[in-house]
């Protein structure tokens, strides 16, 4: 079975909920947000709504104030630097919601192919 790339957050989330893989999602955020030393602490019970939203809340918040330490969480997590550079950051909000997507996926990654290999 080939690695199924999702096109939005929601697609991501409610594929990773179908796979039965949500809370392992859950629980590799919190991982690598944690080895950052940007700790975030979703509950296993966090809906993937609020999973969405407070992920980009982090993330808006980290590009504002803390831009050193967004990149080194985008390095620990390995988000592609060019996927990155290919963001447009004119518009801080879409810009964090963008860079959450990007994120979700490289941790989904992570999730899916470890459960399946």
């Amino acid at each position: 079975m080939n690695f199924p790339v999702p096109i939005s957050t929601d697609d991501l989330l409610s594929y990773a909920q179908q796979e039965q893989l949500y809370s392992s999602l859950i629980n590799q955020i919190n991982k690598d947000f944690n080895l950052a030393n940007e700790p975030i602490d979703f509950p296993q019970s966090t809906s993937p709504q609020e999973l969405k939203i407070q992920l980009h809340e982090k993330l808006y918040r980290l590009i504002q104030y803390k831009f050193a330490e967004y990149l080194n969480l985008l390095y620990i997590i390995d988000v592609p630097e060019d996927a990155v550079k290919q963001l447009d950051g004119s518009y801080l909000v879409e810009l964090s919601e963008q860079v959450a997507f990007l994120i979700l996926k490289r941790e989904w990654m992570k999730v899916w192919f470890r459960n399946k290999y």
